[in-house]
């Protein structure tokens, strides 16, 4: 966020703008979007992004208001442009509901493609009782002002290529983490790092769902470079989020067959999990 710049509102920032939806009157359950250029990384919409987009249509179609377990499966290849959200309800219950969405684009012969099918259960996580009993712990790491931001990657650049989400993102890695950006990757597959909205809009519910899949993938700290494309995401979002920038950690444990998983964990700054993601992401090629 620039300097004297405000915080932008929840509904005022770019992410609430590129991720907005609008409900098609003769047809419904359907809602008309556009996907914008500027989350994509590598020439490719973010997973993230596009989960948001269409757990923001299933919000608006089901009788609950937050996302509390949602997978989607990414079908094809999504494109900056023109897109539309097809949801069902499932089921509707006194706590919680359960929707499914589908995302289609056109193709350059004019044909509807789906690009991303989803199933999600909705709740109210204000309802939520306070209990928690766990183990995870955050993630150790040096502080906000400790760690590098992209501007510190030769050039400017951590990643090769069409790098237009890190200029929506207040990305900070963990030093630990981020050698693979000058050829000196740790072999861990780990990435840890601080992650905000670039015009300083807090996070909630549906920017969960950009966290979970909004930092450089865990390949690069094996050494391997180039996209990293995503099968297969689950995403639990535990809490509301307090206010400011939240830790994130990803690791892989397994790389066997040209895949690999990735388990992300969310945390906030008063030291809760607030989402918890695991996907399946195919080994980049190049």
């Amino acid at each position: 966020m620039a300097e004297g710049t405000a915080p932008a509102a929840l509904g005022d920032s770019e992410f609430d703008r590129d991720t907005a939806v609008a409900a098609r009157a003769a047809e419904p359950g359907a809602y008309d979007t556009g996907l914008s250029r500027g989350w994509t990384i590598m020439g490719a919409v973010n997973g993230g992004y596009l989960l948001a987009v269409a757990a923001r249509a299933l919000r608006d179609a089901l009788p609950h208001p937050d996302p509390f377990s949602i997978t989607a499966h990414y079908l094809t290849p999504s494109q900056p442009g023109p897109a539309v959200v097809r949801t069902q309800q499932v089921r509707a219950g006194r706590t919680m509901s359960t929707g499914q969405a589908s995302l289609f684009q056109r193709d350059e012969q004019g044909n509807e493609v789906e690009r991303l099918r989803v199933l999600a259960a909705y709740g109210e996580l204000d309802a939520l009782p306070d209990d928690v009993r766990t183990s995870a712990k955050p993630p150790v790491m040096p502080g906000y002002g400790d760690c590098v931001g992209s501007e510190s990657a030769p050039g400017g650049r951590p990643v090769a290529g069409d790098t237009a989400i890190l200029d929506r993102l207040d990305l900070r890695l963990d030093p630990a983490t981020a050698g693979w950006a000058v050829g000196a990757p740790s072999g861990v597959g780990a990435i840890r790092g601080w992650l905000g909205l670039a015009d300083g809009r807090d996070h909630d519910p549906l920017s969960l769902l950009l966290a979970v899949d909004a930092l450089p993938p865990t390949a690069f700290d094996l050494g391997l470079k180039g996209w990293t494309p995503t099968l297969e995401l689950t995403a639990h979002v535990r809490c509301r989020p307090a206010p400011g920038p939240v830790r994130v950690s990803l690791t892989t444990r397994n790389l066997a067959g040209g895949l690999l998983e990735e388990d992300a964990e969310v945390w906030d700054a008063e030291d809760r999990l607030v989402a918890q993601s695991r996907q399946l992401a195919r080994v980049p090629r190049g």
